[in-house]
């Protein structure tokens, strides 16, 4: 009997462009299943929008619950923000994570080309949580006002929220959530990209068999016992992970995509060899409160 969590394994390399794009820094969706000789196989997509790659990851996720497979699906961007984010909006009535999820996805408007208004949302949160260009930052010039700046503004001192969620400091190399412009500004992505994990979360051909991990897992080591009705598993990845060895382009590859299959492989491995599930238990060496602030507010990448 085989010792796997999943019989497929979807990677989401997102973006926040504000037009179509493919290519380098672009949207790569990779998906490891097996073929029609039950071989495990790789298949790379470059949607051009992210209305593309909903819809893209939608049927693919229709696929899977078809032929009764449980999926893992991975997304590239935070899923959660740093400690302390949802009491300083003044959030209630629900866990922290989803309460900012509720706040954000209320605010964001993302059209079929593209267009969206992330940086209107940064300033706005902003203007809620500090009232000052604080701590969003990261825009054009011609986006830029009095609650968001075109560069970081200043340091993160002592009182105001975390500039790294945990998972960050574990994972050196992350960028900061609060970063919503240039290169690898995750908080762009996660502003735009949590209203599509959100739908797929919450559809109801699976809503009641899908998890969001760690938020409706809890930090932990994951068994066949706990996914026993389970479909999905949605996690929050980050590519530069995997450096032994470092993922090198094939021919034809562009350096996301590369990252993206380099890190199916990764996972899949480690399923096959029964060695996945210890990546859901975080690290040893947080302390019961930043647990608990992971599982109800940071969230986690996995294998971080």
């Amino acid at each position: 009997m085989s010792a796997r969590l999943f019989d497929a394994i979807i990677l989401v390399d997102w973006s926040a462009a504000s037009r179509p794009v493919t290519g380098p820094d672009s949207i790569w969706v990779g998906i490891m299943k097996r073929d029609v000789r039950f071989r495990w196989t790789f298949e790379a997509h470059n949607p051009a929008t992210r209305a593309e790659a909903g819809a893209l990851v939608e049927a693919e996720l229709a696929e899977r619950k078809k032929k009764g497979e449980r999926t893992l699906l991975g997304v590239d961007f935070p899923l959660g923000f740093p400690r302390g984010m949802g009491a300083a909006l003044q959030l209630k009535g629900e866990p922290a994570w989803r309460a900012v999820w509720t706040q954000i996805i209320g605010m964001i408007k993302d059209k079929a080309d593209n267009t969206n208004n992330r940086f209107a949302v940064g300033a706005s949160l902003n203007r809620k949580m500090t009232g000052e260009a604080f701590p969003f930052w990261g825009c054009p010039a011609a986006e830029a006002q009095t609650s968001l700046s075109v560069k970081r503004p200043r340091a993160h001192g002592a009182g105001d929220l975390p500039e790294f969620r945990l998972t960050e400091e574990a994972a050196r190399g992350a960028q900061s959530v609060w970063k919503l412009f240039y290169n690898g500004s995750v908080g762009g992505q996660a502003l735009v990209g949590l209203p599509v994990v959100k739908r797929w979360r919450d559809a109801p051909v699976r809503a009641e068999r899908t998890r969001v991990w760690p938020f409706e897992t809890g930090l932990r080591a994951l068994g066949t016992a706990d996914l026993e009705n389970v479909d999905l598993v949605i996690v929050e990845i980050y590519p530069g992970l995997v450096k032994d060895p470092k993922p090198e382009p094939k021919p034809g590859e562009v350096k996301d995509q590369a990252q993206i299959r380099a890190l199916a492989e990764r996972l899949s491995a480690l399923d096959e060899a029964g060695k996945l599930s210890p990546l859901f238990a975080g690290t040893k060496v947080l302390a019961a409160e930043e647990r608990l602030q992971v599982e109800q507010e940071e969230g986690w990448i996995l294998g971080a």
